[in-house]
């Protein structure tokens, strides 16, 4: 039956997404244009209509540009799921919540939902969704399933923890009457993503709470935000923006956040342990957590992440229950011969493709020796193109040995679809202005690896080369000596934001090519930063960040597979 998850009136015309979409990076949140130059609706908007999509993708910033797009008059009247979706439903909850922006959300069935991909236009009331001569009743999400509260829980509720502990637990509980929870779960730790400076709608959020006296109750770490903090006027980053981005982020600190500032969050000191509860918004950290690491987290949007922080408490569902974590989709994969640590990054965003909105199992691999950077590599790419929290690859990743579910099917990635992805991905003239590393932030290996391949050499003089990472890693690495080696080849180093929230004139004003060695970012940066990109390995971007031209044809292991 059709589900209402946020119910509110709405008619208009429908867009049909083919493929679920990253609002973050992949819409401008100035007109609701849909920049995503690899999504098939690259181009269209979602101002005014009413968006059919499988699920959504790729970041949990979506849940606060979405909040951001119904603040400037761009969002859509409705959102219609045919898959359980989180990210931009907890967006427009708070929209309609908090700030009286209305954005009605469904979820229907297969069949309802493939009928209404066919019509051109629906109306939305409280009780029914009409398009041409369908008329389908809606029942209210949670009906008929009861959500067990605490005695804790009842006094968030009412308000005996302060108003933004009650305003926190209330979308928890929301929320999770929608997912169709039964109880709250302690957590044990929560990485906060709203924290980057995507839209002021999340700058108006964080304040508000704070203003209301809020105050974390577990250990928080933040994301990277969008500015280097402690350098930005310096940098020349206008007023305009530092101050809010700025703001944000001191906002969480106020709220008891710890000033981390990176989105690797598992390469802190004391990283979760294997079966830890633990609630982390940003796209990689969830998949590298559940993932490489064991620990328990849904993928937990925007401005929920807060809330869970202010009471130490999340809906029970998706991934925290054993039975959600077993594979769906058996990926069968086989590494060619010679292929250099490139291949990771590309197997994630070949894998999410595969498998959007599903846990997938990846066999064949097993015997390799991928390294954590690897992994990390792996999980930030299948973020970009896949819903699912997670993944396994046999013999490698701590649950691969999970029985798949009964409804498992299977696929496969050839030596083609490397070959397909490695043209997607180097769109761009040779001739490279910029090479970006960091996205997710680079560990402390990785820093020593690029230094060791710049030894002896020096960034050419019309090439930036900007590395961006956390505090804790920029500390090691000035301890260890590679910071100094980095910096004497002529590499910048810029700590607090990541690539995925730079901006000018951090990010080089002049640069019209960018190379990147991150699959993550390859996906995004043509929309996030309207550049031409490049990708290679490690080495190749090294090579380019020397010559300034990359290199013109696939590696020999792509082109000899």
């Amino acid at each position: 039956m059709a589900t209402s998850i946020i119910g509110a009136s709405a008619e208009g015309p429908i867009l049909v997404c083919d493929e679920g979409l990253s609002v973050w990076g992949g819409v401008d949140p100035s007109s609701g244009r849909i920049v995503d130059s690899l999504h098939p609706q690259f181009g269209r908007t979602l101002a005014g209509h009413i968006v059919m999509m499988p699920t959504s993708r790729g970041s949990c910033t979506g849940s606060g540009v979405l909040l951001g797009l119904a603040f400037a008059g761009t969002a859509p009247r409705a959102l219609i799921f045919r898959e359980a979706e989180d990210i931009l439903t907890l967006g427009a909850l708070v929209a309609g919540r908090l700030f009286g922006h209305h954005i009605t959300v469904l979820r229907l069935p297969a069949e309802e939902y493939d009928a209404l991909a066919r019509e051109s236009s629906a109306r939305i009331t409280e009780t029914r969704l009409m398009a041409g001569a369908h008329s389908w009743p809606l029942q209210p999400a949670g009906e008929g399933v009861t959500l067990d509260l605490s005695d804790g829980d009842r006094a968030f509720l009412e308000g005996r923890q302060g108003e933004a502990a009650r305003l926190a637990m209330e979308i928890i509980v929301t929320m999770a009457r929608a997912q169709g929870a039964r109880r709250l779960a302690d957590i044990s730790r929560v990485h906060i993503d709203g924290c980057i400076h995507a839209s002021p709608a999340l700058l108006t959020f964080a304040r508000a709470m704070a203003d209301k006296g809020a105050h974390v109750r577990v250990p928080t770490t933040m994301n990277a935000i969008s500015v280097d903090h402690a350098n930005w006027r310096a940098q020349g980053v206008d007023e305009a923006f530092g101050l809010p981005a700025a703001g944000l982020a001191d906002a969480y600190v106020e709220m008891g956040a710890r000033p981390s500032f990176t989105c690797a969050p598992y390469l802190l000191p004391a990283p979760p342990a294997i079966g830890e509860d633990i609630a982390w918004a940003e796209s990689n950290a969830v998949i590298y957590a559940n993932s490489v690491l064991g620990a328990r987290t849904v993928k937990h949007a925007d401005l929920m992440d807060l809330c869970i922080a202010l009471t130490g408490r999340t809906a029970r569902t998706g991934v925290y229950l054993n039975d959600n974590r077993a594979p769906r989709r058996i990926i069968d994969v086989s590494r060619p011969q010679a292929a250099d640590e490139s291949f990771w990054p590309m197997l994630g965003w070949l894998v999410g493709q595969a498998a959007p909105d599903r846990i997938p199992l990846i066999r064949g691999l097993e015997g390799e020796t991928p390294s954590e950077d690897d992994l990390k590599a792996l999980c930030a790419a299948y973020g970009t193109t896949s819903a699912a929290p997670m993944l396994h690859v046999a013999g490698i990743t701590p649950e691969a040995d999970l029985p798949p579910a009964p409804d498992a099917d299977h696929a496969a990635i050839t030596a083609a679809d490397f070959a397909r992805l490695w043209q997607a991905f180097n769109k761009g003239a040779a001739q490279v202005d910029l090479v970006a590393f960091g996205s997710p932030h680079f560990s402390a290996d990785e820093c020593s690896a690029l230094a060791r391949l710049m030894k002896g050499r020096h960034v050419a003089r019309d090439v930036t080369a900007i590395i961006t990472l956390g505090r804790a890693t920029l500390e090691a690495i000035g301890a260890s000596g590679v910071r100094a080696s980095l910096e004497a080849a002529g590499v910048k180093i810029v700590p607090d934001l990541c690539w995925c929230s730079i901006s000018e004139p951090v990010f080089p004003p002049q640069a019209r090519v960018l190379m990147t060695n991150s699959g993550k970012y390859a996906h995004y940066a043509p929309g996030l930063s309207k550049r031409e990109v490049r990708f290679g390995s490690l080495a190749e971007c090294a090579d380019t960040a020397c010559t300034g031209r990359a290199p013109a044809a696939p590696p020999h292991w792509i082109t000899a597979a």
